[in-house]
């Protein structure tokens, strides 16, 4: 071998190695713990998806003292995991965020009741003590109560609001007759506890006609100013939708991938499996661009408000579909 030959090829392993250096950083910050609720993100990462789309993704957990709309304010993250009400609330109060993709077409939030309680349908509520999630997660149930002219102050006529950690104690320990739950997560916990299907009755948010839109990808608005980076989201988005795809045919292997990232060894393999193939049917039906009805829906909802609504008015500028259009295409 000639040494031009030997220098071509050194010239061209180091542009094939600069070409890996190159790859561009994203932080995505999760809305809560490594779980199969964001199996999609650990798939791409694991499958090499981002790498193909020559990203370096770090991918941070939540938990319950982490507001992904704090972070991203804060410079912590690129894209942040957020429901579409906390998002929207953000922003009215001065935080740009915008909607960039979403993953999730349908929600999974529902309200899980005791069957001994009495409680049949929404008629039942009054007089009683509801378990609810605060920290942005309280905006749909408020949005809910208010729509059905139900006060939250406690009263005959009203329900008495528990501020429910993240866990279904309150039920288990009888001190609500209803908890906050997750079709993916709370709910087979309640199942797991020993109380049986048949002594629990469920309204999902979904059926109530009041379900608003869930994990969603966000970011700050000033970046989609930048052609470079509108560019990336689009890879991120394309690379991410891919693993949600391969998650929802895969749910097995998908949520022992997402058990590999569990640090905390907190998760098991049972319960991610369940989670995930529930989680599966909530990604499934959307390519990752945002359906105008369904974030219509979710604004209308939290403008019914009554006197105290979650947002006063109809956002502007909330959501944009050129990240996607340029994933999809």
């Amino acid at each position: 071998m000639t040494m031009n030959k030997i220098a071509g090829l050194a010239v061209a392993a180091g542009l094939i190695a600069s070409g890996a250096q190159a790859a561009d950083d994203l932080t995505l910050q999760l809305k809560w713990v490594t779980q199969a609720q964001f199996g999609g993100y650990y798939v791409a990462l694991e499958k090499g998806f981002y790498e193909d789309e020559d990203l370096n993704v770090t991918i941070k957990p939540g938990g319950p003292d982490i507001a992904p709309t704090q972070v991203i304010a804060g410079g912590g993250a690129d894209v942040v995991v957020e429901w579409m009400p906390a998002a929207l609330a953000a922003r009215e109060k001065g935080l740009p965020l915008v909607n960039i993709a979403q993953p999730f077409k349908s929600s999974g939030m529902m309200l899980t009741c005791l069957k001994e309680s009495g409680i049949e349908g929404p008629e039942d509520f009054p007089g009683n003590t509801l378990g609810v999630w605060f920290f942005g997660n309280e905006y749909p149930f408020l949005s809910w109560m208010s729509q059905l002219g139900i006060p939250t102050e406690g009263g005959e006529d009203g329900v008495e609001v528990l501020k429910q950690g993240f866990n279904v104690d309150p039920l288990l320990q009888k001190q609500a007759v209803c908890i906050s739950t997750m079709t993916y997560n709370e709910y087979g916990q309640v199942l797991d506890a020993g109380i049986a299907e048949e002594d629990l009755v469920t309204f999902k948010y979904e059926d109530q006609g009041v379900a608003t839109l869930e994990d969603g990808l966000y970011v700050l608005e000033d970046t989609l100013s930048d052609e470079a980076t509108v560019d990336k989201l689009a890879r991120f988005v394309r690379a991410s939708m891919k693993g949600w795809k391969y998650a929802e045919e895969n749910p097995d292997e998908a949520a022992e991938i997402v058990l590999e990232y569990d640090e905390t060894g907190a998760q098991t393999e049972a319960h991610q499996k369940r989670m995930m193939r529930e989680i599966g049917k909530l990604t499934s039906g959307s390519n990752g661009a945002l359906d105008e009805a369904d974030y219509q829906r979710t604004v209308d909802s939290l403008l019914s408000g009554g006197s105290d609504p979650v947002i006063t008015k109809q956002p502007e500028g909330a959501w944009t579909h050129a990240v996607t259009d340029k994933a999809l295409n």
